[in-house]
């Protein structure tokens, strides 16, 4: 086994597109495919082959990623893939799909016989392109060797969870963290909305708050999309997000906790994605805090 591998990555999104670009980077042999081929065709510039169909990008795989919008879209392009893959093949999943979807991509995978990895990533757009995403992985120890250069390739560090990727040890902390993610930046548009209501500077908040427990850059950054027109490209986008949080909740329900915050979060981000602003970055909730006929 050498550590030059064909990496099959199924869609080529925000994430998917920077993770394959630093695959072929890294030397890998990359076969890119998404539905919309128009998102993919700039990878060629970086070496990758376009691939028609599923099958013709998993064709001769080592790895096949998936990064595609749900559990649903995953399985129903592995299925068009099926014919072409290879018993043995590592499987990394790293779509955000959730824990009833993972069962049945668990069972494909078996079905298949292919070495499943529930792999989930931390990070947006920057980290994505400048491959220092944090991987968070699930799978045999006895394939690791053969995913852990894409890990390396996509990562500045992997976090293993667990050696049964079908358990979604790494979905479940996904969920998590992304629960504080989605809470923060609603926090943030919320602040922003406040302030604007009450006539106040953000500035003044910040500085506020500076140097203390209550400061992060994480809020500095999304308020920064917000005040200055830094929506587009998204990082993370609206859609996305509200995707997200509703998995959130549904895992939450399912566990018996109840996350009041988290539900507010996908409404108000379901009510930004029907203000017309879905592919924004999503830090757009900040609009879900003023009625859509006025003009914030």
């Amino acid at each position: 086994m050498t550590d030059t591998l064909t990496v099959s990555v199924l869609g080529t999104g925000i994430m998917g597109a920077a993770m394959a670009r630093n695959l072929a980077r890294a030397g890998h042999t990359v076969r890119a495919w998404n539905r919309t081929r128009a998102k993919a065709e700039p990878l060629a510039a970086d070496g990758a082959h376009i691939a028609d169909t599923p099958a013709e990008a998993v064709e001769g795989a080592d790895v096949v990623l998936t990064m595609l919008h749900d559990g649903d879209a995953v399985l129903g392009v592995m299925r068009q893939a099926a014919p072409a893959l290879r018993p043995g093949t590592a499987w990394i999943q790293s779509t955000t799909a959730g824990l009833d979807a993972l069962t049945g991509l668990a069972d494909f995978a078996r079905e298949h016989r292919l070495a499943f990895f529930d792999a989930p990533v931390l990070g947006t757009r920057q980290p994505a392109e400048a491959g220092q995403l944090v991987v968070l992985a699930a799978g045999p120890t006895e394939s690791r060797e053969t995913v852990t250069p894409v890990f390396d390739a996509v990562g500045s560090r992997t976090l293993w969870t667990g050696e049964d990727g079908a358990a979604g040890s790494a979905t479940r902390l996904k969920l998590v963290a992304n629960s504080w993610v989605i809470a923060a930046t609603n926090a943030t548009g919320e602040v922003l909305a406040l302030a604007k209501a009450l006539g106040v500077d953000p500035q003044n908040f910040f500085d506020a708050i500076a140097g203390g427990p209550l400061d992060m850059g994480y809020l500095h950054a999304k308020a920064d999309l917000v005040l200055n027109n830094g929506l587009t490209p998204a990082s993370f986008a609206v859609s996305t997000a509200e995707k997200d949080a509703r998995l959130i909740v549904q895992a939450g329900q399912e566990h018996g906790v109840r996350l009041d915050g988290a539900e507010a979060s996908a409404e108000r981000l379901h009510r930004a994605a029907a203000q017309g602003h879905a592919d924004e970055d999503m830090a757009a909730v900040y609009y879900a805090s003023f009625d859509e006929t006025r003009t914030p």
